[in-house]
């Protein structure tokens, strides 16, 4: 269930993980899986907070599409599943997970707020640049960075 868990392939997919993506992935499945035979009686939210942990520790990523109660949930039904020993039930349900990874299509995580700001901020000052005869007005340059007492430079942003 992990390994088809979205958010640590779009993490992988898209380089969150670093150049250890895959193994960064592969190990996730590895201490889920640890957890759960280290941990009796687990609940719902303290799988979710686990998941949730590694994946901002290893991917620097915060899920937040709704995904990590479903894919709780489902990791505690297979591991009750197999507790018991209904080693069938836990057979079709991991097959009938492995139908729907084939189907998977590419996703892309959206560029991040500071990205898009950037680009919007291009955009417009493309746009704002040149006047109606076509020539290019200068802004006035930016103040130089001021020191502070502490040894901090303050950096402001330019409008």
């Amino acid at each position: 269930v992990i390994s088809q868990f979205p958010p640590p392939q779009i993490a992988v997919d898209n380089g969150f993980g670093g150049v250890y993506g895959h193994q960064k992935a592969d190990w996730l499945v590895d201490v889920v899986q640890q957890y759960f035979h280290d941990n009796d009686d687990l609940q719902q939210y303290e799988v979710e907070d686990f998941i949730a942990q590694l994946m901002d520790q290893e991917f620097d990523t915060v899920v937040d599409d709704g995904s990590l109660p479903q894919v709780s949930g489902s990791l505690l039904q297979l591991f009750g599943q197999y507790q018991q020993g209904a080693l069938q039930q836990l057979r079709h349900a991991v097959d009938a997970l492995s139908q729907k990874t084939g189907q998977r299509a590419k996703v892309t995580a959206p560029p991040a707020e500071s990205e898009q700001e950037s680009d919007a901020e291009a955009q417009t000052m493309e746009c704002d640049s040149s006047g109606p005869s076509g020539s290019r007005t200068q802004a006035p340059p930016p103040p130089p960075p001021q020191d502070e007492e502490d040894g901090w430079t303050v950096v402001r942003r330019g409008k």
